[in-house]
């Protein structure tokens, strides 16, 4: 558990450190520009977390069945060879589609105007500024990209119904609450990010406005990574113990440090 917990605090991080300040400094500083290169490398970076992020969640709901439902077989099933290698295929398969996405997106001549209508460099924005808009390519990239995703989510689904039925002929309240309290948020969080992703890159432009543009990639680029932490880390009490203890730290030293000042 806390080895998928630091590969999604990783991914969590350094997704929304590849939008957020570059966005606070455009807002700060009244700019609207980014580099090419930049735009290429935030596009990439981009596909490539959040990829390899919903990925590393349906190996954390195997993870989950697997302790729940089968906790006898749950070393032999989820050893630290198996857990290193589902990991290891979360992070590839992650690299394989920001690839793809990135080379398609790019390989298309912009002469549109240069202007993204978001705060960020988001793929189907990029696109509605090409001459030469490459239909069976995108659509043959967008079909490897759906078949995945939807893919996994039926198989997160699947083991959700799997885990409750497990979880319902439990004879302890308390096992049971905590099994519906962890397995309900990840469920409902991986819903939001399908379907707002999902409808970001599958919805037709006449639909498309400013306003709902900017929510929908907030709910799929920002809130994840911002509300993670909460449901995977904060209901840990090892987790919550070791936050607290290093809040405690914080305020005593400083608090040395006062007294020793004023005298």
């Amino acid at each position: 558990m806390y080895f998928f917990l630091l590969n999604l605090a990783l991914l969590d991080l350094g997704s929304i450190s590849t939008t957020v300040p570059k966005a606070m400094a455009n807002t700060l500083w009244d700019t609207r520009t980014i580099s090419y290169t930049s735009c290429v490398v935030q596009v990439f970076l981009f596909a490539f977390l959040l990829s390899t992020e919903f990925y590393l969640l349906t190996v954390m709901s195997y993870d989950r069945y697997t302790a729940i439902c089968k906790p006898l077989h749950y070393g032999t099933l989820l050893g630290s060879r198996a857990c290193a290698t589902v990991a290891a295929a979360a992070w590839g398969t992650g690299v394989l589609n920001a690839v793809l996405h990135t080379a398609n997106t790019f390989s298309l001549p912009l002469c549109r105007g240069n202007t993204v209508e978001q705060f960020f460099c988001e793929i189907p924005h990029i696109l509605k500024l090409s001459c030469s808009y490459s239909y069976l390519g995108n659509l043959s990239v967008m079909t490897f990209s759906v078949f995945l995703f939807v893919g996994c989510f039926v198989f997160i689904v699947l083991l959700c119904v799997q885990i409750f039925r497990a979880v319902l002929r439990m004879p302890s309240a308390q096992g049971q609450h905590k099994a519906f309290s962890t397995c309900l948020p990840h469920l409902a969080m991986v819903s939001i990010c399908i379907s707002t992703g999902l409808f970001t890159y599958l919805k037709p432009p006449s639909i498309s406005s400013p306003a709902m543009d900017l929510s929908v990639a907030v709910l799929y680029s920002v809130v994840p990574p911002a509300v993670n932490p909460l449901i995977y880390g904060m209901r840990n009490r090892a987790l919550k113990d070791a936050i607290w203890k290093l809040l405690l730290w914080m305020f005593f030293s400083h608090h040395k440090d006062s007294i020793s000042l004023s005298r």
